[in-house]
Parts: C-alpha cells; structure tokens; sequence
C-alpha cells in the first residue's frame, strides 16, 4: 500500500515571521506616504479651503508657471541656501571626521561634543540664532562691537543675504553632526592595509586622502550628499522659527511657501488646491535633482575607477 506525503509547504517560517514583524511598518509606510500623495495629486485640480472645493482642472498650474512668480522665488532661495551651506557643511563634516578616525587621546569627547548640535530642534536652533544675531541685543553684534570690528550694530534680519547668511550659518551647526558620524563610520570601514602600503611607497597624506580615502567611501560619500541636498531644499522649520520669510519674503524657500498657502498661515487664505499643485511641482523638481545628481556622481564614480 502506498502512503501519499504531503508536499512540504513552500513557505519558510523565519520569511513568515520576518513579514509580521514588519508588516505594521510597511502600512504606516504606506498610509501616511503614499496616501497623502493620491490627496495631493486629487487636490491639485480643485479650489479648495479644506471643506468646499470645486472642480478647476489645469488652472492650479497654469496659475503657477504664469501668473505666480513668488513660488519661482521661493524655490531658487531654497536653491542658493540648500548649495551654498553644503558648500560649507560637507567640506566641513568631511575634515571633522578625518581628523576624528586618528587614535588620538580626547576624540571620544570631541565626537560627542561636536555631534551635540545634532540633536538640538530646528526649531530650537532657529530660535538660538535669531536671538544671537538680533540687531540690538544680539550676542554676535556685542562681540563685533568689543573687538571694534563694527562701529554700529548691524540689522542682519532687515536685508535679504544677511539673512540668508544667518539662516545658511544656523543650518550648518544644525546639521555636520550628522553627516560627520556618517563619514566617520565609512572611514573606520578602510582597510589600514592600503594606508600602510602606501606609507611603504612614502605617499604622501594629500595623495592617499584623494587615491584611498575618497574612492572607499565614495558610496557613502554619494548617500550623504544626496540627502543632504534633498533635506537642505525641504528645509521649513528654520526659516519658520528665525525670519520667516522676511525681509518683505525675501527669505521664504519653496517649503514655507507651500505651507503658508497649506494652512492659511501669514495672513495668507487656506488654498488646499493651489497648494497641492505647488507641492507636487515641488516633488517633481525634488526628483529631478536627485536624479541629475545620481547620474553625475555615479559617472565621477567610474572616473576615479
């Protein structure tokens, strides 16, 4: 007599478990990322405050590419501070982490110390420099006045590029932190065997910064300073809590801008509809960056290869 076996069942119970585990992540994922977006794209071709809304097909964006040129503003301010602090902020972490990755004695609290300013709320750290760089009490404008470098206070809020220096300035201390932890773990990950090959060869520090240390963490080096450029154009919270938007919204990025049409917020009508279009060209130029990036730097990638 022959005995039928069941067929042993394709599905793993450690694939089963893994999939359980992270299923209430995957649908928090999804509902709150993808779901506002469905809104958003729906919002986009109505007149909306929220409750009433009516049905207006292209005019959000035609209003946008024709008739709004603050939008336009907003996003190349957001372009100028996002690349001009990185210019500063990626350089900066970089050397940090370089000068950190020696055994030397003392780096353990330097690392802690110098990643402080991570933690600290955007929020927070807006505020902090606000009231550092205020006109008349103003803590930096005190110590410019003592070393007789100024003979009069400076209004730094009441011009456009000393704000945005100010904002540029903010977001910096706000932000290496971070990106010099992460390019400090992509340097403890390089082989020491490579630098003391090199050291056997005599070449020089500068040399072996630029042919080992760089090309090792290139793909580190490639993630950081992509979101370092998408945070830094999403950037609100900073400009919302120093200048908001002022002098005369001189200062406003693309994000306050959306925001303040969004919820009403500035003397500004609710214009859920309009606001929407706006964040969804937003995502688009977002996206665009990104990808330009990735191309160039995947092909600067083949170049040092």
């Amino acid at each position: 007599m022959r005995v039928k076996t069941l067929p042993k069942s394709k599905l793993d119970p450690n694939s089963v478990q893994a999939v359980i585990m992270i299923a209430p992540m995957l649908f928090g994922f999804f509902l709150f990322t993808y779901v506002p977006i469905l809104y958003i794209l729906r919002y986009s071709f109505y007149q909306s405050n929220g409750f009433m809304e009516t049905w207006i097909g292209m005019d959000n964006f035609v209003r946008i590419f024709t008739r709004d040129l603050p939008y336009w503003k907003s996003l190349g301010n957001a372009f100028i501070l996002s690349f001009g602090k990185l210019a500063v902020e990626i350089p900066l972490a970089l050397l940090l982490a370089v000068f950190l990755n020696k055994a030397l004695r003392g780096t353990g609290f330097f690392r802690v110390m110098l990643f402080l300013p991570a933690i600290i709320s955007t929020a927070i750290t807006g505020l902090i420099f606000s009231l550092m760089f205020a006109s008349f009490n103003g803590i930096i404008n005190e110590m410019l006045l003592n070393v007789g470098l100024i003979a009069r206070p400076i209004s730094w809020f009441s011009r456009k590029w000393s704000a945005m220096f100010v904002l540029g300035t903010a977001s910096v201390w706000n932000n290496y932190g971070i990106n010099m932890i992460f390019f400090l773990m992509a340097l403890q990950s390089v082989p020491k065997e490579l630098y003391e090959s090199a050291d056997i060869d005599g070449i020089s520090s500068i040399k072996k910064f630029f042919y080992i240390t760089l090309p090792m963490i290139g793909p580190t080096f490639q993630v950081v300073v992509l979101m370092a450029i998408v945070g830094s154009l999403k950037m609100a919270d900073l400009i919302l809590a120093s200048t908001n938007g002022q002098p005369a919204g001189q200062t406003e990025v693309v994000m306050t801008y959306v925001f303040k049409y969004f919820f009403g917020y500035d003397g500004r009508t609710v214009s859920v509809g309009f606001a929407s279009a706006m964040a969804l060209i937003t995502g688009i130029v977002l996206a665009l960056v990104s990808l330009i990036y990735l191309k160039s730097s995947n092909k600067l990638g083949h170049s040092f290869d």
